[in-house]
Order: C-alpha cells, then sequence, then structure tokens
C-alpha cells in the first residue's frame, strides 16, 4: 500500500467559481525542477542525515545576530538533558534504597541524600527550562527579522522581466512561506534538542542498567519518526499543489474591504459574488483538508501501533531479566520509569521532528527563493555614467516579454535629445510603456543596443542609471503612509528635507491639497488609520507629481500624467511639464491627449511595436494618411475642431506659436 503519492488532477476537486473567475483549476501539478521532488523522495535515514544541516542553517542565522542568546539557550537545553539523567540515577538510587533491606526508618533516612538530590535537579531543571524561554524569546524574532529582510532585500532587485516569469513568481510565493517557517523552526529545533538531550539521557540511564533495553527503545522511536516523515511529506505536497488556490482566495478576500472596489462591491453587488466565491473555493480546500487528515490518522495509527508492539516487547525483555534473575527489583523499577519517561519525550520529539522536518522543508523554499532572486538581480556596479542625461540612443532594438508570442517592440531606432520634451504616442499596445521601461533601464533589450551617454545599457551601473531617471506613471504607487512620505519616498536615500518638499508641491500645485488636510503632512493619506483621510485622484496625481519633481532627477518620464485631473488642471500640469526642461530636465511624454503633444520637441509614433514616424507636430501633421495625422483629426474631430488646431488660450510651443488645447467633458 502506498502511503504518500503526488495528488494528481483526478484527485482533485474542482469548484465552480474557480471555472467562472480563474478559468479553470488552480493547482501546481508540474514536476519540481530543483529542489521539492527530491525532498519528496527522501528516506526516513536521508532525511535523519539532514536534521544536523537544518539545524544548522538557523543555528548559523542565530549566532550572527546573538551569540550570548544563542549559547545560554544551548547551554540551558544541555544543563535540563543533563539534570534528568542525574534525576533518574537520583531516582535509582531512591529506589535502592527503598528495597533495600532493614527496618524503615533507616531505609528512609538511607534515601533521603537521594530525594534531596531529586528535589535539586528538579529545581535546577525549572530554572533551565525558565532560562532557555528567555533565551528563546530573544533569538526567534531576531533570526526571524533577519531571514525576512533577506528574502525582500533580494525579491526588490530581481529583474522586471523575471516578477513576469509565472515559475519565477510562484518560487517567490513559495518562498514567503519560508519566512513564516523561519521562527517557528527555531522554537521546534530547541525543542527537538530538547527531547533528544532527554531521550539520550534517559537511553545513557538504560545501557547502565543493560544494553539490551536501549535496542527495545531504538524500536519503539523507528516506527513513530517513520510516521513523523510520511506525515510532513503529505502536508508539504499539498501545500504546494494548493499554493495558487491559496493565492486566489487571499486576492478574493482583500477585493472586499479595499477602497478601489467599494463602490462596485456595492452599486453593482460584486460582494456577495466573491463572498459567495470565497465560501465555495475555501469549501473546496475543506475537501483538500479532509482527505490529509485521513490520510494523517492512518499513518499515525500504523506508527503508533508500531511503536505499542515495541514498547510491549520492552517491557517483555525487561520481565525475562527479572524472572532469569539478571536484574533486582530496584533496578527494574528504574527501568520501568525511564522508559516511561523516554516514552512521553520520544512523542514530543516525533511531533518536533514532524514540524521540524515540514518547516525545513520551506526554509529550503526559502533558501531556493533568494538563490533565484540573486541569479535574477539587477547586477551591481557596471561602467559609470558621466554627466546627466546627454543622449539616449536605441540602435533596432527589439523586446520580448517572458512567454510572449510576439515582441512587444521590433527593430526600433530613435535618440532622445538631451533638456527636451520627447513625446511617445501610438495606440494602445504599440509599445509606449515598453519602450519608456526600457529607457528606464528597467527592461533590457532581447536584442539591439540601447546606451546612454553611450554607454550600452547592458554594461552600464543600473543603479547609477536609476538614480537618473523619475517616473510619473498614470498608475503610480499610493503608499499608504502620511503626505509628506508620498513626497519624500521619491528620494528616499537623502535626508528628509522638508523645504525641498514644499518646493516640490508648490511646482505640482499639490500645495492647496495639503493644506486642505486635517493634519497637513502629518496627514495619512488613507482611510481606517489614525489621522488618515481619503482623497481624490485627482490630488492623489499632483502628490504623484509633487513626489517625481521632488527626485529632481534629468530624465522625467510621464506616462499618462493627468488623467485624473479636470480640464483646467490638466492645461496647468502640461505647461509645467514643459517649463521643467529650462533647467535641463529631459521629457519622455507619453499621452493619449495629442493636443498636449504638439508642444513637444520632438514626437516619436509607434505603431505594433515599430517606429513608424517621427518629427515635430508640424512635420507629422503634412504626412499625408499618417498615423499621428489621424489620430489627431479623429480627437479634433470630436470635439468639433479642424486639423488646423485654432490658438487656445494657456498653451503655446516655446516657439511662441499657439496650438489648441481642446476642451474635456
Amino acid at each position: 500500500m502506498t502511503l504518500f503519492r503526488w495528488p494528481t488532477t483526478g484527485d482533485i476537486p474542482v469548484s465552480s467559481s474557480e471555472l467562472l473567475l480563474f478559468g479553470g483549476a488552480l493547482r501546481y501539478e508540474g514536476p519540481f525542477a530543483t529542489r521539492e521532488r527530491p525532498l519528496l523522495r527522501m528516506t526516513f535515514w536521508s532525511m535523519a542525515r539532514q536534521f544536523p544541516a537544518m539545524i544548522g542553517t538557523v543555528a548559523r542565522a542565530a549566532w550572527r545576530e546573538d551569540p550570548a542568546a544563542l549559547l545560554t539557550l544551548l547551554g540551558a537545553e544541555l544543563g535540563q538533558g543533563l539534570a534528568r539523567a542525574f534525576g533518574l540515577i537520583a531516582t535509582s538510587q531512591v529506589l535502592v534504597a527503598l528495597f533495600s533491606a532493614g527496618p524503615t526508618p533507616e531505609r528512609l533516612r538511607a534515601a533521603l541524600p537521594a530525594l534531596l538530590a531529586v528535589t535539586v535537579v528538579t529545581a535546577a531543571s525549572a530554572l533551565l527550562s525558565a532560562v532557555s524561554l528567555a533565551a528563546a524569546g530573544q533569538l526567534e524574532p531576531k533570526v526571524e527579522r533577519v531571514c525576512t529582510a533577506r528574502f525582500y532585500r533580494t525579491a526588490v532587485r530581481v529583474e522586471l522581466a523575471a516578477l513576469e516569469n509565472k515559475e519565477f513568481h510562484r518560487m517567490l510565493d513559495a518562498g514567503r512561506f519560508g519566512t513564516d517557517s523561519v521562527r517557528m523552526m527555531l522554537s521546534s529545533s530547541v525543542l527537538v534538542l530538547n527531547a533528544l538531550i532527554g531521550l539520550i539521557a534517559a537511553a545513557g540511564v538504560l545501557a547502565l542498567l543493560h544494553p539490551a533495553l536501549v535496542c527495545m527503545l531504538v524500536l519503539v522511536a523507528a516506527p513513530k519518526g517513520w510516521g513523523a516523515v510520511v506525515s510532513a511529506r503529505r502536508q508539504y505536497a499539498s501545500r504546494h499543489t494548493w499554493i495558487e488556490h491559496r493565492r486566489a482566495i487571499s486576492v478574493i478576500t482583500s477585493t472586499l474591504t479595499g477602497q478601489d472596489s467599494a463602490a462596485e462591491i456595492r452599486v453593482h453587488g460584486a460582494g456577495r459574488m466573491l463572498v459567495d466565491a470565497y465560501d465555495d473555493m475555501s469549501a473546496t480546500m475543506e475537501k483538500e483538508q479532509q482527505r490529509l487528515a485521513r490520510a494523517q490518522a492512518a499513518t499515525q495509527s500504523a506508527a503508533s501501533a508500531l511503536s505499542g508492539l515495541a514498547a510491549l516487547a520492552a517491557y517483555g525483555v525487561l520481565w525475562l531479566l527479572l524472572a532469569a534473575g539478571g536484574m533486582p527489583l530496584a533496578v527494574a523499577g528504574t527501568a520501568v520509569l525511564a522508559v516511561r519517561s523516554s516514552s512521553s519525550v520520544l512523542t514530543s520529539l516525533v511531533m518536533q521532528v514532524n514540524r521540524l522536518y515540514e518547516e525545513a522543508m520551506y526554509l529550503g523554499d526559502l533558501e531556493d527563493a533568494c538563490a533565484a532572486a540573486e541569479r535574477q538581480a539587477i547586477p551591481t556596479g557596471g561602467t559609470p555614467l558621466a554627466g546627466g542625461v546627454r543622449e539616449i540612443r536605441l540602435e533596432k532594438v527589439s523586446f520580448r516579454y517572458p512567454d510572449a508570442p510576439a515582441p512587444a517592440l521590433r527593430d526600433v531606432s530613435l535618440a532622445i535629445p538631451p533638456g527636451k520634451v520627447v513625446a511617445l504616442v501610438g495606440e494602445n499596445g504599440s509599445g509606449k510603456t515598453t519602450l519608456s521601461k526600457l529607457v528606464a533601464g528597467l527592461y533590457l533589450p532581447t536584442s539591439g543596443r540601447l546606451s546612454w551617454n553611450g554607454v550600452d545599457i547592458k554594461e552600464a551601473d543600473r543603479d547609477q542609471l536609476f538614480d537618473r531617471v523619475a517616473v510619473l506613471s498614470q498608475d503610480f504607487p499610493r503608499w499608504p503612509m502620511t503626505a509628506r512620505a508620498n513626497v519624500h519616498i521619491g528620494r528616499p536615500g537623502q535626508p528628509m528635507d522638508q523645504g525641498r518638499i514644499d518646493r516640490a508641491a508648490a511646482e505640482a500645485d499639490a500645495t492647496e491639497v495639503v493644506e486642505s488636510l486635517p493634519h497637513q503632512w502629518d496627514s495619512l493619506v488613507i482611510k481606517g488609520f489614525e489621522r488618515g483621510t481619503q482623497i481624490s485622484g485627482g490630488q492623489w496625481q499632483r502628490l504623484g507629481s509633487a513626489r517625481a519633481r521632488y527626485r529632481r532627477a534629468p530624465l522625467l518620464i510621464v506616462d499618462e500624467p493627468t488623467s485624473a485631473l479636470d480640464p483646467k488642471a490638466e492645461i496647468e500640469a502640461f505647461q509645467s511639464l514643459r517649463t521643467l526642461t529650462d533647467d535641463g530636465t529631459t521629457v519622455l511624454l507619453i499621452t493619449h491627449r495629442l493636443a498636449a503633444t504638439a508642444t513637444a520637441d520632438l514626437i516619436y509614433v509607434l505603431d505594433r511595436g515599430r517606429l513608424v514616424g517621427k518629427g515635430t507636430h508640424e512635420e507629422l501633421m503634412a504626412v499625408e494618411g499618417g498615423l499621428y495625422r489621424s489620430m489627431y483629426e479623429l480627437q479634433a474631430a470630436q470635439y468639433g475642431i479642424g486639423s488646423a488646431v485654432p490658438a487656445a488660450s494657456g498653451t503655446a510651443r516655446r516657439d511662441g506659436s499657439p496650438h489648441a488645447q481642446p476642451a474635456q467633458t
């Protein structure tokens, strides 16, 4: 009979909500390429040989953080084990004295020193247990913090393209389980160490009494150890199979209380549908938990039965030794106490070994995720980038997203001159945002050459490149923190400068937004917290603009920067972007508001990943049947404006020639 096997499609129920919301079952069934499958095939003895390495991983982290606490913990646990051994020996002396010949008072007096020793040992054991608990409490949060911080430090350095690979993303998700396991593994390691020392102490006493009893103790331990390994494997395999299902449930529940979805949750009744989906998908997972429980019960029953038979055999050996006269009655009583003590310790050991083995596998996932993130990390160092932005040039650049059937960009060649407003225009999906991310160093070209100031981006110091870029996208982060921090996070590596924050807010026309908040700069711009408040999309856009200006980078990439602004604010925002070039800032502008691009110094037109036009507004409007002209005329017709673009107040090119800004509905 196979007590452990990998779940297959036929074993796994699929809820109707999964089919409706996610298009099918959310299960991971592929063979694990690097680590998981070998772990699941590991034998009991192979696993036993891994315990020193498992405990060593956590011990090294603990040693790095607080060696004194680790030594205190180890000393306290060792002391408790020795106390158990001395306690059993002292108990044996008490029994020998009590079972000896002579008057009862004399036997009691003879047993008194041993009884006092038992009392002292018990008190010392209790004191050592308290010391161990305090040391573990000091170590556990430190080790958890260090390992978790390491995971996220590596994760935030991963190349953006790698994050879009589903296999790599799944590895990161598995690694997050490991961050939770670090603290539990340290706790389990302490308990395993405690139980092992107690077991060794009991085995040592039994070995002094009779070597055959030690062999019987091993027979008692083996079945429970086998059951622990099988149970841990099964639990680990189930969690990995259902990892995407769990993540999907988390996504559903997070939207139920989110502000962004609050309106549709209530007006459309989407909340009822999502709560029903949560209930349906959770019920499906309950079936998996029930399957696990039945399987675990069968395994544990078999292990307990085998261990019970071994314990019965141990008592049989003890009876034979007594019957044959090979062991005094007092010594036999000590042996019974040692066997009973070791049995309770063994139960604790098996439980903690089970937990330790399982958590060690999750810790292995954490190590794998960190290693994979380091392999996919943005390189440090490289060729320095002199100066600010002298020229950014693309030469036959193509880019394909991971697993995408076709390139997002094909053989694009263009140059971005310094101190100018350069606009990227085109229909949705034409490659504008992808191109801007390549320029920002977030992606590397699949083929071709992209250079900053003559340095190929693949060889450049990317950290220096990032330092020269500010990004303001349509979906910019709305950080759940104070208004001040939302601006300062634009340049977090430098000391917070309130004067610089105020100037950035004034330039972005965000001063009135901040002044309207109940606690001004100290207001939390998120509902549900003390000093928390909610601001509109347009107000958020002004804060985001202030963040980009606070960064003071020589290249500003703006992607649909005015989508949440009213018509007057939109005109002012584009005028403000125009003024940034006065101090040499280069602005790379992506927008569907083509009247705004009319003021750009240079316009590049993209169509399905290819560059199909470039020039000024006048040059592109002069091209009969050109994509730019057709898009502009469509927008102009929407507002009843001719393609000549009559003048409108408030907008003008740098050369003084007026251009219209279409009114917004």
